[in-house]
Protein backbone atom coordinates (compact mmCIF):
# COMPACT_ATOMS: atom_id res chain seq x y z
CA UNK A 1 0.00 0.00 0.00
CA UNK A 2 1.27 3.43 -0.86
CA UNK A 3 2.18 5.85 1.86
CA UNK A 4 0.90 9.45 1.86
CA UNK A 5 2.60 11.80 -0.60
CA UNK A 6 3.79 8.91 -2.76
CA UNK A 7 2.46 8.08 -6.20
CA UNK A 8 3.28 4.39 -6.22
CA UNK A 9 0.39 1.99 -6.97
CA UNK A 10 -1.80 1.10 -4.03
CA UNK A 11 -4.84 -1.06 -3.50
CA UNK A 12 -7.59 1.33 -2.35
CA UNK A 13 -9.49 -1.32 -0.38
CA UNK A 14 -10.34 1.23 2.32
CA UNK A 15 -11.93 3.76 -0.06
CA UNK A 16 -14.11 5.91 2.25
CA UNK A 17 -17.82 5.28 1.87
CA UNK A 18 -18.57 8.62 3.56
CA UNK A 19 -16.66 10.41 0.84
CA UNK A 20 -18.51 8.57 -1.90
CA UNK A 21 -21.79 9.72 -0.42
CA UNK A 22 -21.01 13.39 0.11
CA UNK A 23 -22.66 16.19 -1.81
CA UNK A 24 -19.61 17.11 -3.86
CA UNK A 25 -19.19 13.73 -5.54
CA UNK A 26 -22.40 11.73 -5.52
CA UNK A 27 -22.12 8.43 -7.27
CA UNK A 28 -24.81 6.55 -9.06
CA UNK A 29 -26.55 3.78 -7.20
CA UNK A 30 -24.83 1.09 -9.22
CA UNK A 31 -21.41 2.62 -8.66
CA UNK A 32 -21.92 2.91 -4.91
CA UNK A 33 -22.59 -0.82 -4.73
CA UNK A 34 -19.34 -1.65 -6.54
CA UNK A 35 -16.38 -2.94 -4.61
CA UNK A 36 -13.68 -0.22 -4.77
CA UNK A 37 -11.09 -2.96 -5.32
CA UNK A 38 -12.93 -4.17 -8.43
CA UNK A 39 -10.42 -4.06 -11.34
CA UNK A 40 -13.14 -2.74 -13.64
CA UNK A 41 -13.61 0.28 -11.39
CA UNK A 42 -9.88 0.85 -10.85
CA UNK A 43 -9.18 0.73 -14.58
CA UNK A 44 -11.20 3.83 -15.21
CA UNK A 45 -8.85 6.65 -16.13
CA UNK A 46 -10.60 9.17 -13.91
CA UNK A 47 -9.55 11.83 -11.45
CA UNK A 48 -11.03 12.08 -7.98
CA UNK A 49 -10.16 15.20 -5.97
CA UNK A 50 -10.72 15.53 -2.23
CA UNK A 51 -10.75 19.21 -1.39
CA UNK A 52 -12.39 21.97 0.61
CA UNK A 53 -13.88 24.97 -1.20
CA UNK A 54 -12.06 27.56 0.91
CA UNK A 55 -8.69 25.76 1.02
CA UNK A 56 -6.19 27.92 -0.86
CA UNK A 57 -4.15 24.91 -2.03
CA UNK A 58 -7.35 23.20 -3.17
CA UNK A 59 -8.37 26.27 -5.15
CA UNK A 60 -5.04 26.30 -7.00
CA UNK A 61 -5.28 22.60 -7.86
CA UNK A 62 -8.88 23.02 -9.04
CA UNK A 63 -7.82 25.96 -11.22
CA UNK A 64 -5.09 23.84 -12.83
CA UNK A 65 -7.57 21.05 -13.56
CA UNK A 66 -10.09 23.53 -14.97
CA UNK A 67 -7.49 25.27 -17.14
CA UNK A 68 -6.56 21.88 -18.60
CA UNK A 69 -10.23 21.14 -19.18
CA UNK A 70 -10.02 17.78 -17.43
CA UNK A 71 -13.14 16.10 -16.03
CA UNK A 72 -12.75 15.45 -12.32
CA UNK A 73 -14.98 14.13 -9.57
CA UNK A 74 -14.74 16.63 -6.73
CA UNK A 75 -15.51 15.44 -3.20
CA UNK A 76 -15.71 18.10 -0.54
CA UNK A 77 -13.90 17.47 2.74
CA UNK A 78 -15.43 20.02 5.09
CA UNK A 79 -12.88 21.47 7.47
CA UNK A 80 -15.56 23.29 9.55
CA UNK A 81 -17.18 19.89 10.09
CA UNK A 82 -13.75 18.45 11.01
CA UNK A 83 -13.90 15.84 8.25
CA UNK A 84 -10.18 16.25 7.59
CA UNK A 85 -9.58 14.84 11.07
CA UNK A 86 -11.70 11.73 10.55
CA UNK A 87 -9.92 8.36 10.25
CA UNK A 88 -11.12 7.69 6.70
CA UNK A 89 -9.43 10.88 5.48
CA UNK A 90 -6.34 10.40 7.64
CA UNK A 91 -5.74 7.18 5.73
CA UNK A 92 -5.61 9.23 2.54
CA UNK A 93 -3.29 11.87 3.96
CA UNK A 94 -1.96 10.96 7.38
CA UNK A 95 -1.69 14.07 9.52
CA UNK A 96 -1.98 16.41 6.51
CA UNK A 97 -4.75 18.33 4.81
CA UNK A 98 -6.53 18.80 1.51
CA UNK A 99 -6.13 18.54 -1.40
CA UNK A 100 -5.65 14.86 -2.19
CA UNK A 101 -6.07 13.44 -5.67
CA UNK A 102 -6.62 9.84 -6.76
CA UNK A 103 -5.93 8.70 -10.31
CA UNK A 104 -6.09 4.98 -11.01
CA UNK A 105 -3.92 3.39 -8.28
CA UNK A 106 -2.10 6.60 -7.48
CA UNK A 107 -2.80 8.69 -4.37
CA UNK A 108 -1.07 12.07 -4.32
CA UNK A 109 -1.49 14.13 -1.18
CA UNK A 110 1.06 16.91 -1.57
CA UNK A 111 -0.03 20.13 -3.31
CA UNK A 112 3.15 20.56 -5.37
CA UNK A 113 3.28 16.90 -6.31
CA UNK A 114 -0.33 17.09 -7.51
CA UNK A 115 0.52 20.03 -9.78
CA UNK A 116 3.57 18.23 -11.19
CA UNK A 117 1.61 14.99 -11.65
CA UNK A 118 -1.15 16.77 -13.56
CA UNK A 119 1.37 18.53 -15.79
CA UNK A 120 3.35 15.36 -16.48
CA UNK A 121 0.40 13.07 -17.17
CA UNK A 122 -2.19 15.38 -18.68
CA UNK A 123 -0.61 17.72 -21.21
CA UNK A 124 -1.12 17.78 -24.97
CA UNK A 125 -3.77 15.07 -25.02
CA UNK A 126 -1.57 12.44 -23.35
CA UNK A 127 -2.80 10.33 -20.52
CA UNK A 128 -0.83 8.42 -17.93
CA UNK A 129 2.60 7.18 -19.10
CA UNK A 130 2.33 9.02 -22.40
CA UNK A 131 -0.64 7.07 -23.71
CA UNK A 132 -3.70 8.72 -25.16
CA UNK A 133 -6.15 9.39 -22.36
CA UNK A 134 -8.60 6.56 -21.95
CA UNK A 135 -12.31 7.08 -22.25
CA UNK A 136 -14.36 6.55 -19.12
CA UNK A 137 -17.74 4.80 -19.23
CA UNK A 138 -20.43 7.47 -19.23
CA UNK A 139 -22.20 8.29 -15.99
CA UNK A 140 -23.92 11.41 -14.63
CA UNK A 141 -20.79 12.32 -12.68
CA UNK A 142 -17.99 11.13 -14.93
CA UNK A 143 -17.23 12.80 -18.25
CA UNK A 144 -14.91 10.94 -20.64
CA UNK A 145 -11.43 12.33 -21.23
CA UNK A 146 -11.48 13.73 -24.74
CA UNK A 147 -8.89 12.41 -27.14
CA UNK A 148 -7.60 15.87 -27.99
CA UNK A 149 -4.38 17.79 -28.27
CA UNK A 150 -5.87 20.85 -26.58
CA UNK A 151 -4.95 19.97 -23.00
CA UNK A 152 -3.10 23.08 -21.85
CA UNK A 153 0.58 22.93 -20.95
CA UNK A 154 1.01 25.21 -17.95
CA UNK A 155 4.73 24.63 -17.36
CA UNK A 156 6.79 25.30 -20.52
CA UNK A 157 9.50 22.93 -21.69
CA UNK A 158 12.77 23.08 -19.69
CA UNK A 159 15.58 25.15 -21.14
CA UNK A 160 13.44 28.06 -22.28
CA UNK A 161 13.34 31.55 -20.79
CA UNK A 162 9.61 31.09 -20.22
CA UNK A 163 10.26 27.94 -18.20
CA UNK A 164 12.73 29.75 -15.94
CA UNK A 165 10.28 32.57 -15.34
CA UNK A 166 7.45 30.21 -14.47
CA UNK A 167 9.60 28.32 -11.96
CA UNK A 168 10.78 31.59 -10.43
CA UNK A 169 7.29 32.92 -9.83
CA UNK A 170 5.93 29.55 -8.82
CA UNK A 171 8.48 29.44 -6.02
CA UNK A 172 7.87 33.07 -5.06
CA UNK A 173 4.06 32.86 -4.97
CA UNK A 174 3.99 29.49 -3.22
CA UNK A 175 6.28 30.88 -0.52
CA UNK A 176 3.72 33.49 0.55
CA UNK A 177 2.27 32.61 4.01
CA UNK A 178 -1.36 32.67 2.85
CA UNK A 179 -2.61 30.85 5.94
CA UNK A 180 -1.07 33.60 8.08
CA UNK A 181 -2.74 36.30 5.98
CA UNK A 182 -6.06 34.49 6.24
CA UNK A 183 -6.00 33.81 9.98
CA UNK A 184 -4.51 37.22 10.72
CA UNK A 185 -7.13 39.16 8.75
CA UNK A 186 -9.94 37.22 10.41
CA UNK A 187 -8.52 37.85 13.88
CA UNK A 188 -7.58 41.48 13.15
CA UNK A 189 -10.23 42.88 10.78
CA UNK A 190 -9.10 46.42 11.63
CA UNK A 191 -6.22 45.91 9.18
CA UNK A 192 -8.56 45.18 6.26
CA UNK A 193 -10.95 47.18 4.05
CA UNK A 194 -14.18 45.76 2.64
CA UNK A 195 -13.36 42.22 3.74
CA UNK A 196 -15.77 39.53 2.53
CA UNK A 197 -15.53 37.80 5.90
CA UNK A 198 -18.46 38.58 8.26
CA UNK A 199 -17.64 40.17 11.59
CA UNK A 200 -18.93 37.22 13.59
CA UNK A 201 -16.19 35.06 12.07
CA UNK A 202 -13.64 36.62 14.43
CA UNK A 203 -15.70 35.61 17.47
CA UNK A 204 -16.32 32.16 16.04
CA UNK A 205 -12.68 31.41 15.30
CA UNK A 206 -11.62 32.53 18.77
CA UNK A 207 -14.33 30.36 20.32
CA UNK A 208 -13.29 27.44 18.15
CA UNK A 209 -9.65 27.84 19.13
CA UNK A 210 -10.61 27.83 22.80
CA UNK A 211 -12.53 24.57 22.37
CA UNK A 212 -10.41 22.95 19.65
CA UNK A 213 -8.33 20.75 21.92
CA UNK A 214 -11.41 19.40 23.75
CA UNK A 215 -13.36 18.79 20.55
CA UNK A 216 -10.44 16.96 18.99
CA UNK A 217 -10.23 14.51 21.85
CA UNK A 218 -13.97 13.84 21.58
CA UNK A 219 -13.59 12.58 18.04
CA UNK A 220 -14.17 8.86 17.88
CA UNK A 221 -10.78 7.41 16.90
CA UNK A 222 -10.44 4.80 19.61
CA UNK A 223 -10.72 2.09 16.99
CA UNK A 224 -7.78 3.61 15.13
CA UNK A 225 -5.01 3.88 17.78
CA UNK A 226 -2.34 4.23 15.11
CA UNK A 227 -3.91 7.59 14.19
CA UNK A 228 -3.85 9.13 17.69
CA UNK A 229 -0.31 10.45 17.41
CA UNK A 230 -0.94 12.28 14.09
CA UNK A 231 -4.12 13.80 15.58
CA UNK A 232 -2.26 15.23 18.57
CA UNK A 233 0.70 16.36 16.47
CA UNK A 234 -1.63 18.11 14.04
CA UNK A 235 -3.46 19.88 16.86
CA UNK A 236 -0.27 21.16 18.50
CA UNK A 237 0.99 22.54 15.19
CA UNK A 238 -2.34 24.21 14.50
CA UNK A 239 -2.49 25.89 17.90
CA UNK A 240 1.10 27.14 17.64
CA UNK A 241 0.42 28.48 14.14
CA UNK A 242 -2.74 30.34 15.13
CA UNK A 243 -1.06 31.92 18.16
CA UNK A 244 1.66 33.25 15.87
CA UNK A 245 -0.90 34.54 13.36
CA UNK A 246 -2.78 36.33 16.15
CA UNK A 247 0.28 38.52 16.77
CA UNK A 248 -0.60 41.86 15.15
CA UNK A 249 3.05 42.92 14.89
CA UNK A 250 3.89 39.71 13.04
CA UNK A 251 0.90 40.26 10.74
CA UNK A 252 1.99 43.81 9.91
CA UNK A 253 5.49 42.56 9.12
CA UNK A 254 4.38 39.87 6.68
CA UNK A 255 1.90 42.25 5.05
CA UNK A 256 4.81 44.65 4.51
CA UNK A 257 6.80 41.81 2.93
CA UNK A 258 3.79 41.05 0.73
CA UNK A 259 3.89 44.61 -0.57
CA UNK A 260 7.47 44.11 -1.73
CA UNK A 261 6.55 40.88 -3.52
CA UNK A 262 3.69 42.62 -5.32
CA UNK A 263 6.06 45.44 -6.27
CA UNK A 264 8.30 42.84 -7.93
CA UNK A 265 5.35 41.35 -9.80
CA UNK A 266 4.14 44.81 -10.87
CA UNK A 267 7.60 45.50 -12.30
CA UNK A 268 7.62 42.12 -14.08
CA UNK A 269 4.26 42.86 -15.70
CA UNK A 270 5.64 46.21 -16.87
CA UNK A 271 8.63 44.40 -18.42
CA UNK A 272 6.24 42.21 -20.42
CA UNK A 273 4.58 45.32 -21.88
CA UNK A 274 7.95 46.64 -23.04
CA UNK A 275 9.17 43.23 -24.22
CA UNK A 276 6.14 42.62 -26.44
CA UNK A 277 5.47 46.24 -27.41
CA UNK A 278 3.78 46.43 -30.79
CA UNK A 279 2.90 42.73 -30.86
CA UNK A 280 -0.70 41.60 -30.88
CA UNK A 281 -0.94 39.11 -28.04
CA UNK A 282 -2.51 38.87 -24.60
CA UNK A 283 0.17 39.53 -22.02
CA UNK A 284 0.53 37.46 -18.87
CA UNK A 285 3.11 37.34 -16.11
CA UNK A 286 5.80 35.41 -17.98
CA UNK A 287 4.96 36.24 -21.58
CA UNK A 288 2.24 35.84 -24.21
CA UNK A 289 1.39 32.35 -22.94
CA UNK A 290 -0.89 31.65 -19.97
CA UNK A 291 1.08 29.51 -17.49
CA UNK A 292 1.03 28.07 -14.00
CA UNK A 293 2.49 31.36 -12.74
CA UNK A 294 -0.70 33.12 -13.84
CA UNK A 295 -2.88 30.51 -12.12
CA UNK A 296 -1.00 31.06 -8.86
CA UNK A 297 -1.03 34.85 -9.13
CA UNK A 298 -4.74 34.90 -9.95
CA UNK A 299 -5.57 32.68 -6.98
CA UNK A 300 -3.40 34.84 -4.73
CA UNK A 301 -5.06 38.10 -5.77
CA UNK A 302 -8.51 36.54 -5.38
CA UNK A 303 -7.70 35.48 -1.82
CA UNK A 304 -6.24 38.90 -0.95
CA UNK A 305 -9.38 40.63 -2.23
CA UNK A 306 -11.55 38.22 -0.27
CA UNK A 307 -9.58 39.11 2.87
CA UNK A 308 -10.04 42.84 2.30
CA UNK A 309 -6.49 43.67 1.17
CA UNK A 310 -7.07 44.63 -2.48
CA UNK A 311 -7.63 48.34 -1.80
CA UNK A 312 -4.34 48.45 0.06
CA UNK A 313 -2.30 46.73 -2.62
CA UNK A 314 -3.70 47.54 -6.07
CA UNK A 315 -7.19 49.04 -6.16
CA UNK A 316 -5.78 52.33 -4.86
CA UNK A 317 -4.06 52.82 -8.22
CA UNK A 318 -0.58 52.06 -6.88
CA UNK A 319 -0.12 48.96 -9.05
CA UNK A 320 -2.06 49.42 -12.33
CA UNK A 321 -0.52 46.39 -14.05
CA UNK A 322 -1.66 44.17 -11.20
CA UNK A 323 -5.15 45.67 -11.44
CA UNK A 324 -5.27 45.00 -15.18
CA UNK A 325 -4.05 41.42 -14.68
CA UNK A 326 -6.71 40.72 -12.06
CA UNK A 327 -9.48 42.20 -14.23
CA UNK A 328 -8.47 39.96 -17.14
CA UNK A 329 -7.98 36.72 -15.24
CA UNK A 330 -11.37 37.02 -13.57
CA UNK A 331 -12.94 36.73 -17.03
CA UNK A 332 -11.34 33.38 -17.81
CA UNK A 333 -13.75 30.46 -17.90
CA UNK A 334 -11.72 28.31 -15.50
CA UNK A 335 -11.46 31.15 -12.99
CA UNK A 336 -15.22 31.79 -13.06
CA UNK A 337 -15.97 28.07 -12.86
CA UNK A 338 -13.77 27.40 -9.83
CA UNK A 339 -13.93 30.64 -7.83
CA UNK A 340 -17.10 32.27 -9.14
CA UNK A 341 -18.24 35.71 -7.96
CA UNK A 342 -16.00 36.83 -5.14
CA UNK A 343 -18.96 38.23 -3.18
CA UNK A 344 -20.45 34.75 -2.85
CA UNK A 345 -17.22 32.82 -2.24
CA UNK A 346 -17.84 32.13 1.44
CA UNK A 347 -21.55 31.53 0.88
CA UNK A 348 -20.69 28.71 -1.52
CA UNK A 349 -18.94 26.94 1.36
CA UNK A 350 -21.47 27.73 4.09
CA UNK A 351 -24.60 26.41 2.36
CA UNK A 352 -23.36 22.83 1.64
CA UNK A 353 -21.97 22.54 5.17
CA UNK A 354 -25.26 23.61 6.71
CA UNK A 355 -27.25 20.96 4.84
CA UNK A 356 -24.65 18.25 5.40
CA UNK A 357 -24.65 19.05 9.10
CA UNK A 358 -28.39 18.49 9.31
CA UNK A 359 -28.10 15.27 7.31
CA UNK A 360 -25.41 13.88 9.59
CA UNK A 361 -27.35 14.75 12.80
CA UNK A 362 -24.27 15.89 14.72
CA UNK A 363 -23.95 16.40 18.49
CA UNK A 364 -26.06 19.37 19.56
CA UNK A 365 -23.20 21.21 21.31
CA UNK A 366 -21.53 21.84 17.96
CA UNK A 367 -24.30 21.32 15.42
CA UNK A 368 -26.71 23.90 16.78
CA UNK A 369 -24.17 26.70 16.97
CA UNK A 370 -22.77 25.90 13.55
CA UNK A 371 -26.20 25.69 11.93
CA UNK A 372 -27.27 29.01 13.43
CA UNK A 373 -24.03 30.60 12.31
CA UNK A 374 -24.41 29.13 8.83
CA UNK A 375 -27.94 30.43 8.42
CA UNK A 376 -26.89 33.82 9.73
CA UNK A 377 -23.99 33.85 7.29
CA UNK A 378 -26.27 32.94 4.40
CA UNK A 379 -28.57 35.84 5.20
CA UNK A 380 -25.68 38.23 5.70
CA UNK A 381 -24.03 37.42 2.39
CA UNK A 382 -27.31 37.43 0.46
CA UNK A 383 -28.08 40.92 1.75
CA UNK A 384 -24.50 42.16 1.21
CA UNK A 385 -24.30 40.79 -2.32
CA UNK A 386 -27.66 42.17 -3.42
CA UNK A 387 -26.85 45.55 -1.90
CA UNK A 388 -23.53 45.70 -3.74
CA UNK A 389 -25.06 44.57 -7.03
CA UNK A 390 -28.28 46.51 -7.19
CA UNK A 391 -28.17 49.41 -4.74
Amino acid sequence: MATPNNVTPTNCSWWPISALENNAGKSTEGEENQDPTDPALKSQDRLVLYHWTQSFSSQKVRLVIAEKGLPCEERDVSMPLMEHKEPWFMRLNLGEEVPVIIHRDNIISDYNQIIDYMEKNFTGGKGQRGRAAARVPSSPNTIPFALTENVAQLIPEPGSVLHSRVLQYRELLDSLPMDAYTHGCILHPELTTDSMIPKYATTEIRRHLANASTELMKLDHEEEPQLSEPYLSKQKKLMAKILEHDNVNYLKKILGDLGMVLDQIEAELEKRKLEYQGQKCELWLCGCVFTLADVLLGATLHRLKFLGLSKKYWEDGSRPNLQSFFDRIQKRFAFRKVLGDIHTTLLSAVVPNAFRLVKRKPPSFFGASFLMGSLGGMGYFAYWYLKKKYI
